[in-house]
């Protein structure tokens, strides 16, 4: 097999971040990932926390060993035989799923069920999990072939490491498929559900916004939301339907997972709404509702999960344009030895915390 092409000295080992089970995470010394024909290793810059790999963690839905981390931009350090579209030195963000295209699910569009695009294809070692909480990752061919976009001049990693998250709720948009005019409440301001406020204001749709957070709050509206609501002292039902000519929501984005929070999207609901479930991935949350305000109400309640990759070049646009200014939802930027500090942040966000970037070639 014919070496890998590199540029740069890379080590034998490096930190990651490994999840070591009972929720614990150890900073350890791991092997650098090698490569095969078709694949790519990218010395990891920036990856975002994300919640789905906090649930997995604190609930330990999946055993030990893992180095989680899927929001992953970084640079190229070496390139497996055949290689061809990407080059050492060239500055990458990476997608860790990516459907075969033509199975029972692909025709259907529903890429996320596909068996091919459920097994992780990028990992910094031990069982494929993302490998963005490692200092370098290894891209695996079918990965590399569609799921690895060059990062231009002008565009930092921390910036790029948003695609992912931006292609979700991209995607989530897409399905509920607002229009101009609607009534839309967000439920949750945290940096998923900023990033849904403006995909919707670029919709032309009004919208309201909820948190227990007022910084949050604030954001909300000053990226697009006409009312903004705190749970904890203002009845968000009777608001959504006074602001949405006494009917209630055409469209409602469940953006985080607090309990009776579903049961509030259908209070706060028209009958005939569409109600999106985004933020319950775990198998362990269950749901108490009226099935009569779904049938008899005629509801839609559906779920949207993980990326599309026909919207990836849309995603890309709209972080790269500045469209979406989603270096503003940055608030902190730690050193990998600082990582459980950014989950205990993510987890019970305060005031400050917004999206949390990692920065694995930082130790302390």
């Amino acid at each position: 097999m014919p070496a890998p092409v590199s540029t740069e000295r890379i080590p034998k080992t490096m930190k990651a971040a490994v999840y070591r089970g009972q929720s614990a995470i150890a900073i350890d010394d791991v092997a650098v990932p090698e490569i095969g024909p078709g694949e790519i290793l990218v010395r990891v810059e920036s990856c975002g926390i994300c919640h789905t790999d906090l649930k997995k963690i604190e609930h330990n839905l999946l055993p030990p060993p893992r180095i989680f981390g899927h929001e992953t931009a970084g640079v190229i350090a070496a390139t497996g035989a055949g290689v061809a579209d990407f080059t050492v030195g060239q500055r990458v963000a990476v997608f860790h799923h990516i459907p075969c295209g033509g199975c029972f699910y692909c025709e259907r569009r529903l890429y996320a069920q596909c068996a091919v695009y459920k097994r992780v294809g990028v990992t910094a070692g031990f069982e494929p999990a993302g490998g963005g909480f490692g200092q370098y990752v290894r891209v695996m061919d079918w990965i590399v072939r569609r799921g690895v976009v060059a990062i231009p001049d002008g565009i930092t990693s921390d910036q790029a490491s948003f695609i992912e998250p931006v292609n979700t709720c991209v995607k989530a948009v897409a399905l509920g498929d607002p229009q101009p005019g609607d009534f839309v409440l967000i439920q949750g301001q945290g940096p998923i559900g900023l990033l849904f406020t403006m995909l919707m204001r670029q919709r032309g749709v009004r919208v309201a916004v909820s948190d227990t957070i007022p910084e949050r709050l604030a954001l909300g509206r000053v990226f697009g939301a006409e009312e903004a609501w705190n749970p904890r002292d203002t009845n968000v039902v009777e608001r959504m339907k006074r602001f949405a000519a006494g009917r209630g929501a055409d469209f409602v984005v469940a953006a985080t997972s607090a309990p009776g929070l579903v049961n509030e999207a259908l209070g706060a609901s028209r009958p005939g709404a569409r109600i999106l479930l985004f933020a319950q991935t775990s198998t362990k949350e269950r749901l108490d509702l009226s099935g009569a305000d779904i049938c008899a109400g005629e509801r839609t309640l559906f779920g949207s999960y993980s990326a599309d990759v026909d919207l990836q070049a849309e995603s890309a646009r709209l972080v790269f344009s500045g469209e979406l200014p989603v270096a503003e939802l940055i608030s902190h930027r730690l050193p990998l030895g600082r990582i459980e500090q950014g989950f205990a942040l993510a987890l019970h966000p305060d005031a400050q915390s917004l999206k949390i970037i990692v920065q694995p070639q930082r130790i302390f």
